[in-house]
């Protein structure tokens, strides 16, 4: 069985426990790898190397580290391929779209290294022309950073990328379920020449690994995308230690379709915001509301455009549109919600149960799951599935879909199908989550800001904001006379006498 090592001052190291983690594909429940499950000395290590190498890397010029993280996206678009594999064999998704996801990070490392050139300062004016102000941006310092599996590599890529750029070194946490393809991304950036201790990577389990790098006082910024329990445990273990923390948590995202939606455009959307990654994205479709003079016609075209998705091993079936679900536990979860629903009265429209099939007989695949006549009382309408599993209920009129929009703990992405443009706007200012996309179901983009609303999470990633994340204001004031003298007095003096 293959060790892969993790990264810990410039050094890949095994572990000292002699204990691992192994790892296992989805799609066949074969074990085919492992990591070392790092002690807590391991963890304050690489946090002590990430503390020593700071004051280099905050010190070169964003064009410097600009070289650098051009050069590591270079060579991960040369090994994209071979990441992709990683991820679609550890996490389950189709390789096109795990390839697809190694170029977002890519993506990610070329922006991020043009963005950091752009933390631009301010000159404030000052009651005195012999004074002045600048207000500049320096580097937070060490990032304690932890990723989820769900995309290991471009939700990696999110935090690295940002971080470097602004000057921060950096120790993550790659996720226990699918460690191999971060650490994958990692080996790029410590290719690409990043001096040691920028950049370390400690495998292990969260009761050890995470605990500890937000327990540290070392990191001065936390960064995490997971779930909204674990982002509560976060911010307690992080009290008494003041730092900048963002977290991005869950979503039980809604769709509002308006009986003024183009019906096809509406549909497909659907099926693909809710499906896609077996629906084990945060901003993932959790519940559609759609109106009731196009609630069954609606409910038919769904049911046949998810039937049409082929469901297969991600490498070996080239054109499956889904793979299996990353663990048993997420699929459990998801038959809970489902079974919950249709206790409560909900309607099956099509999926429910595995694959018919030899080449489902092992592997945690499951149909995507349509539920209709849902309402509130049901899990699978107030809680995150996290799993392809969705819920339908029709509204009467606009207010009521944001009522139902709106009444859920989270809010960190939601979207609408209309025609009609008071609608949009109503929809687009209404409903509480940090993205709204009306007419697709593409919530976020590189070049703006991403994050939650409510309990969704707090700061932000992608875009100038994401880099801010990993950045402090300093106001710096500056006398330029010389000590003693009155210069600027005397002319403000002479000034009053002649008048």
């Amino acid at each position: 069985m293959d060790t892969t090592f993790m990264l810990i001052d410039g050094e890949w190291l095994d572990g000292r426990s002699n204990d691992y983690i192994e790892v296992m594909n989805p799609a066949t429940e074969e074990v085919f790898a492992r990591v070392p499950r790092a002690t807590e000395r391991e963890v304050d290590r690489a946090l002590e190397a990430a503390e020593r190498a700071f004051p280099a890397w905050a010190g070169l010029s964003p064009f410097q580290r600009a070289e650098y993280l051009h050069r590591a996206g270079d060579i991960l678009e040369n090994r994209r391929e071979a990441v992709g594999r990683l991820i679609t064999r550890e996490q389950g998704k189709p390789l096109k779209e795990a390839v697809g996801e190694v170029e977002k990070a890519v993506e990610m490392l070329r922006y991020y290294s043009e963005e950091g050139k752009r933390a631009y300062g301010q000159i404030a004016a000052n009651a005195d022309a012999m004074d002045q102000s600048l207000i500049i941006r320096q580097p937070a310092g060490v990032v304690a950073a932890l990723s989820p599996w769900n995309y290991p590599v471009e939700l990696t890529g999110w935090k690295a990328a940002a971080a470097l750029a602004a000057g921060c070194t950096i120790v993550a946490k790659p996720p226990s379920l699918t460690p191999l393809s971060p650490l994958a991304y990692w080996q790029c950036l410590f290719d690409a020449g990043i001096p040691a201790g920028v950049i370390n990577a400690v495998t292990g389990s969260g009761e050890t690994v995470g605990r500890r790098l937000v327990s540290s006082p070392i990191p001065r910024k936390i960064a995490f995308t997971g779930s909204l329990e674990v982002g509560l445990d976060i911010q307690d273990r992080a009290k008494g230690k003041i730092r900048k923390i963002s977290l991005e948590l869950g979503g039980q995202c809604p769709l509002v379709v308006s009986r003024n939606c183009d019906l096809d455009h509406a549909v497909k959307g659907a099926v693909r915001r809710s499906f896609r990654n077996m629906g084990q994205i945060c901003i993932a479709i959790n519940r559609i509301y759609v109106h009731q003079d196009i609630y069954e016609s609606f409910l038919e075209a769904f049911r046949k455009k998810t039937m049409e998705l082929v469901i297969g091993n991600g490498i070996e079936v080239p054109d499956a549109d889904v793979g299996p679900m990353a663990s048993r536990e997420g699929l459990e979860k998801t038959k809970r919600h489902i079974e919950d629903a249709l206790a409560g009265g909900a309607r099956l429209i099509c999926g429910g149960k595995r694959p018919a099939g030899p080449r489902y007989g092992k592997g945690f695949f499951f149909e995507p799951t349509i539920v209709a006549d849902t309402n509130h009382q049901m899990r699978i309408m107030t809680e995150e599935t996290f799993g392809p599993a969705v819920g339908v209920m029709p509204f009467s009129n606009l207010d009521e879909a944001i009522r139902l929009s709106n009444a859920t703990p989270y809010g960190l992405a939601a979207y609408a199908y209309t025609n009609d443009l008071h609608e949009m706007n109503k929809l687009a200012r209404e409903i509480e989550a940090g993205s709204v996309a009306v007419n697709n179901v593409d919530a976020g983009i590189m070049n703006a800001p991403y994050g939650g609303w409510k309990q969704s999470g707090i700061g932000h990633e992608h875009g100038h904001e994401g880099l801010e994340e990993y950045l402090q204001l300093k106001h710096v004031r500056i006398r330029y006379r010389e000590p003693g003298s009155r210069g600027q007095r005397r002319m403000e003096g002479s000034r009053k006498s002649e008048v």
